[in-house]
C-alpha cells in the first residue's frame, strides 16, 4: 500500500511538471523528491526491523503463560516488574514474545484451570503469580516439560514447591516475598509504643499466610506484643472478621494474604470504626489507607524473576536447577492523612527515613 502511494504521488508530481512545463529542471526535481521519498521509506523500514533483528538475533521466540491470582497492586506489581525483567534480558512482548495473561479473580478452581489451558496450548513457559497460582501451574505441569517460574510466593517450602534448601520440587523455581517481620514489628513498636495486641485476618487456605503468622508468634514476645489471628474462608466472610477483630485489639497487621487484600477497604472501614490503625506489608496498601508499612518493592521482585525466567527461556539454565530467590531488604512506607486521621504522630525520623511518603489515601 505505502509503494502504490508513493508511485500515485511521484506520477502527479511528473503530470504536474510537464504542464507548468519546466522542463529538466522539473524533472530533476521530481526525480530528488521520488528518491527522497524511497530513502525514507527505506529508513523507515531498516528502523522498525532493527529491534526486532537485534531481539531476535538468536532465532528465537516465545510464548509465555502469566497466570495470577488476584486483582491487586502487589501482584499486578510482580507483573510489570516480570515483563520489565524479560525485556531488559533481551525477551520483549510484541517483538520475540507472545503473552498470554489470565487473572484467577482469587478462586483456585479457576487458577487450576487457566495453567491446564497453557499447558494444552503447549506455552514455552508458566509464570505463576501469588501461591495458590504457583501451586496449581506446578500440578498441571507435572506431565510436561513445561517449566513454571513463580513470583510471590511467600513460602515456597510450605506450599510444597521447594526442599528446605532452596532447591525445586521439580520444575518449577521463582521467587519468595517472604515478609520481613521482625522489621515490621519493630516499626508498630515504635509508632505504638501502648499497644499490647495485634490482629491478623488471614485465609485459611493460603499456605504463605499460615507460615507468616507462625513467624509473628515465634517474634512477638521479643516486642511486647500478643498476636491475635482471624481466619476466613472466602472474601465474604471479610466484613464479619473484620469488624470483630478490630474490636479485640490495637492494630492489625496486613498480610499479603490474597484474599484479605481484596476486602482491604472493609478491613480498614472496620478499623476506623474501632479507632485503630492498619498496618500494611507493601506500598501499595498504604497507597490506599493502612498507616505505615515495613515491606518489599514488589516491582524489583518482579523483575528478579523475569530474569531467572529469561535465563530459562534461552537455555542458560534449567528451572530444576536454579533455587529460589529471595527480595532482601524492607522498605518504610508511611501515609501522613492516615497518621492525621487517627491523631498519630509518627516518630521525628520516618518522613526522612521513609521509601515513599504518602500524603492522601488514593483508593485506584
Amino acid at each position: 500500500m505505502k509503494k502504490k502511494a508513493m508511485a500515485l504521488t511521484v506520477a502527479a508530481m511528473m503530470a504536474a511538471a510537464m504542464i507548468t512545463g519546466c522542463g529538466q529542471t522539473a524533472a530533476t526535481t521530481v526525480e530528488t523528491a521520488a528518491d527522497t521519498t524511497v530513502q525514507t521509506q527505506e529508513s523507515t523500514a531498516d528502523t522498525e526491523s532493527t529491534a526486532a533483528d537485534t531481539a531476535a538475533a538468536d532465532g528465537e521466540s516465545y510464548t509465555i503463560g502469566i497466570s495470577q491470582f488476584a486483582e491487586h497492586g502487589s501482584l499486578d506489581n510482580c507483573r510489570t516488574g516480570f515483563l520489565e525483567g524479560l525485556k531488559e534480558a533481551g525477551i520483549e512482548e510484541g517483538v520475540n514474545l507472545t503473552v498470554l495473561f489470565d487473572n484467577a479473580q482469587a478462586d483456585t478452581a479457576t487458577a487450576s484451570m487457566i495453567s491446564d489451558n497453557y499447558v494444552s496450548q503447549k506455552v514455552d513457559l508458566i509464570c505463576a503469580i501469588a501461591t495458590p497460582s504457583a501451586m496449581s501451574a506446578y500440578n498441571s505441569c507435572l506431565d510436561s516439560d513445561i517449566p513454571v517460574i513463580y513470583t510471590a510466593v511467600s513460602d515456597p517450602v510450605s506450599a510444597g514447591l521447594a526442599k528446605e534448601d532452596k532447591t525445586p520440587e521439580g520444575n518449577i523455581t521463582g521467587t519468595a516475598d517472604t515478609l520481613p517481620v521482625e522489621a515490621q514489628l519493630k516499626m508498630i513498636r515504635e509508632v505504638l509504643p501502648d499497644a499490647t495486641k495485634i490482629g491478623i485476618l488471614y485465609t485459611t487456605s493460603e499456605a504463605n499466610s499460615l507460615s507468616t503468622i507462625e513467624t509473628y508468634k515465634e517474634l512477638a514476645d521479643d516486642y511486647g506484643f500478643e498476636i491475635v489471628e482471624s481466619g476466613i474462608n472466602t472474601l465474604a466472610d471479610v466484613d464479619m472478621a473484620a469488624a470483630d477483630l478490630a474490636a479485640k485489639v490495637d492494630c492489625i497487621s496486613n498480610l499479603t494474604d490474597n484474599t484479605v487484600v481484596q476486602g482491604l477497604q472493609t478491613v480498614l472501614a472496620k478499623a476506623s470504626a474501632a479507632g485503630i490503625p492498619v498496618f500494611g506489608s507493601e506500598v501499595e496498601q498504604v497507597k490506599n489507607g493502612c498507616l505505615a508499612a515495613e515491606g518489599i518493592d514488589y516491582v524489583a521482585l518482579g523483575k528478579q524473576t523475569g530474569a531467572m525466567a529469561a535465563k530459562v527461556l534461552k537455555g542458560e539454565a534449567e528451572a530444576p536447577d536454579m533455587p529460589y530467590e529471595v527480595c532482601e531488604g524492607a522498605n518504610l512506607y508511611i501515609n501522613t492523612e492516615v497518621a492525621r486521621d487517627l491523631g498519630i504522630t509518627f516518630p521525628e525520623n520516618y518522613e526522612a527515613d521513609a521509601a515513599e511518603v504518602f500524603e492522601t489515601v488514593t483508593v485506584e
